[in-house]
């Protein structure tokens, strides 16, 4: 019989916290509080917890009290029993009216429990439970939903904001932001946020999570107490989360922003999730929760995560492998095995590939660092055969992702660039200065087409002249120099002393002033333009000298010592790794100890540079390398690249073979009687 009383008690517990708080009696077993005041739902929904958060919620109903009296335990009447409201217990709690507890110094509990005709009513016209797929289906807008439960207000309150949620998704843009405002000045609003914080202790955890999402998805701010009390219900209550409710919860934390709560339910997942992974069985759900752990992960986790994934490969659908990308990006974890297994599925079935799947696979791609020539030709071969049904905007998107790829798909820019030059009236000012940079960054040059793309450009841009910023008008004119092509309609606006004085006092000063000493560069190289404002610009930051050992090692047994000099200044702010003096006809090197005219030596500039000079397929040398080349070779250099990836892996006598191929002329070697070939 004790035990009975025992599980009463225990169940009764957790409802005591549910208590509001204003008039205070002594209750219970321990000298808890409970609670009872009137209050505000607005106030309560929309409490600030920027400094403290509720900790629950704190009342299910207002009338039971457990009073405590000495040794003795007084019993519930059971017209205090009638006032709870069954409809907010998932679980009924049974009561037996032929026990009664005696034993350790309590009285008898005794549950006269007969039907009165109030009870017979109440269960005659009790609401039965609205499913919500009724109510999705039934209703066209968000006050829809809330009328339905103004009416009959039925447990759980959590189908009613997944209903509206559900709603919501069919709408466009503009009228779910209007729904979204007449949800909020509805009266019944309030009243189901109140019930909401009423069920949530008692609701069943998948309940909890639904509503939690639904309600982040309608815009209710996260600073509510709504809102957090929610979360920390989901907090007490993650160890009752099963496959559905994690996949659920994913999703909550992925579309909230940080706070103390979230970081703690995040923490609770990846302790959870830890535990639980290899019993994961939807390949969905293990993506979603790969999503939301978050880039500072354990990386012990995030390995555990991918070897779930690869077990799972076979299992892999066409959008699974699509969405792989963006869950990997989510957690910052590069495993290109895995990569590489769904680019293959995704090169496969590119035909269909919806663009914003593409952009998303492009940007993950972006910010996992990782390339894939294969799969980006393949990207760039379907846009390029379909590019008549695509937005010019869309086009240029991808076309900027490339570029922070470094590809270059030469096909794909033509046929843009034909586009640009047809309907030039399409392009407005961000698209202007987006194109001059994605083709000056990667050097693209198209044949004749190149010139009247240069015209139409400046001519486009030149309409928005006196709407454009001074920065941007400084970009569009250094796309253009990188281009090797200088329009004086932009360039005579730039060089005005308030504009330069302008552009050196902004937020940007070093970059500004590194774009400026790059046009000071063009114009008195390419041009020899003599401007009337001279631009008093401070010398740039020095950069760290890399020593370049394999290549100097190889160089002094090649020439020896005395015949080539490092880190080389050169004006206009340029610095070459090697300079090498030779005859005109590059078939001996010179000393440079001897006196010899300018015009009986030819000087060979050596650069040692990186991956991230070239584009992707690394045959080509993106804006800023070809430029320094132009202006060399106008010097007077004759200029020599030396990529670092290939030093590095190369034995030293391998070393000195690439580099007295490039050094020697052609011609040389035959007059020597060498039987190497030159790759220049």
């Amino acid at each position: 019989m004790t035990n009975r009383a025992g599980s009463f008690l225990w169940n009764l517990r957790p409802f005591s916290t549910l208590v509001p708080t204003s008039r205070t009696r002594r209750l219970g077993f321990s000298g808890s509080k409970i609670v009872h005041s009137n209050w505000n739902p607005r106030n309560l929904l929309f409490r600030d917890f920027d400094n403290r958060v509720q900790s629950s919620v704190r009342y299910l109903f207002q009338d039971a009290l457990i009073f405590k009296s000495g040794d003795n335990f007084q019993g519930i009447g059971p017209e205090i029993v009638h006032t709870v409201n069954r409809l907010l217990c998932p679980r009924r709690l049974s009561f037996d009216s032929k026990h009664s507890v005696s034993d350790n110094g309590l009285k008898k509990i005794n549950f006269h429990h007969e039907a009165s005709n109030e009870d017979v009513l109440t269960k005659e016209t009790k609401p039965s439970p609205v499913s919500l797929r009724k109510l999705s289906q039934e209703c066209s807008s968000l006050s829809d939903v809330l009328d339905i439960f103004s009416e009959r207000p039925t447990f759980p309150s959590s189908n009613y904001f997944s209903a509206m949620w559900t709603v919501a998704k069919r709408m466009s843009e503009d009228q779910r932001r209007v729904e979204k405002q007449l949800m909020f000045n509805h009266p019944a609003f309030h009243q189901l946020c109140e019930h909401t914080l009423r069920e949530a202790k008692i609701m069943h955890y998948d309940h909890v999570l639904f509503s939690l999402h639904a309600i982040v998805k309608l815009g209710i701010p996260q600073n509510t107490l709504l809102v957090q009390t929610l979360l920390r219900v989901a907090q007490e209550r993650i160890n009752e989360c099963d496959e559905k409710c994690l996949s659920v919860l994913s999703a909550v934390l992925e579309a909230m922003k940080p706070c103390k709560n979230v970081d703690v339910l995040r923490a609770g997942l990846r302790l959870l999730v830890d535990q639980q992974v290899w019993k994961i069985e939807r390949v969905f759900t293990l993506q979603a929760v790969i999503k939301c752990v978050g880039k500072d992960a354990p990386i012990g986790l995030k390995r555990k995560l991918e070897m779930k994934a690869l077990r799972e490969l076979d299992r892999f659908s066409d959008l699974n492998s699509q969405n792989m990308f963006e869950a990997l990006a989510a957690m910052n974890h590069r495993s290109v095995i895995l990569l590489n297994e769904c680019s293959k599925t995704v090169i496969g079935n590119i035909h269909g590939c919806p663009v914003k799947v593409l952009i998303t696979i492009l940007q993950s791609c972006r910010d996992l660092q990782y390339r894939n020539l294969n799969l980006f030709k393949a990207i760039a071969d379907y846009v390029a055969t379909t590019i008549d049904i695509w937005k010019l905007k869309q086009v240029l998107f991808l076309l900027i992702l490339f570029e922070n790829l470094g590809y270059r798909h030469t096909d794909l820019m033509d046929l843009f660039m034909k586009k640009v030059i047809d309907d030039p009236g399409s392009l407005n000012m961000k698209s202007i200065l987006t194109i001059l940079h994605v083709y000056s960054s990667l050097n693209h040059f198209y044949k004749s087409q190149t010139p009247k793309f240069q015209e139409v450009m400046t001519s486009s841009l030149t309409g928005y002249l006196h709407h454009i910023s001074s920065e941007n008008l400084l970009n569009a004119v250094c796309s253009f120099c990188l281009m090797n092509h200088f329009p004086m309609a932009l360039i005579n606006p730039l060089l005005q002393k308030d504009v330069i004085n302008e552009l050196l006092v902004s937020d940007d000063t070093e970059r500004n002033a590194h774009k400026l000493r790059i046009l000071d560069a063009c114009l008195k190289l390419d041009i020899s333009c003599h401007m009337d404002v001279d631009l008093e610009l401070l010398p740039p930051p020095s950069t760290p000298l890399y020593p370049h050992e394999k290549v100097t090692d190889a160089l002094r047994s090649l020439l020896g010592e005395g015949y080539f000099s490092k880190n080389t200044q050169l004006p206009h702010n340029y610095c070459i790794d090697f300079e090498v003096r030779m005859d005109i006809n590059r078939s001996q090197v010179l000393p440079f100890s001897s006196v010899v005219t300018s015009a009986d030596i030819r000087r060979v500039a050596i650069l040692c540079v990186p991956r991230s000079a070239y584009c992707l397929d690394l045959g080509h040398p993106k804006g800023f390398l070809a430029m320094k080349m132009r202006h060399l070779k106008i010097m007077g250099f004759h200029v020599i690249l030396v990529p670092n990836w290939e030093v590095e892996r190369l034995e030293m006598k391998d070393v000195v073979t690439f580099l007295k191929t490039k050094l020697y002329s052609t011609e040389a070697f035959i007059t020597a009687g060498v039987n190497l070939q030159s790759t220049c």
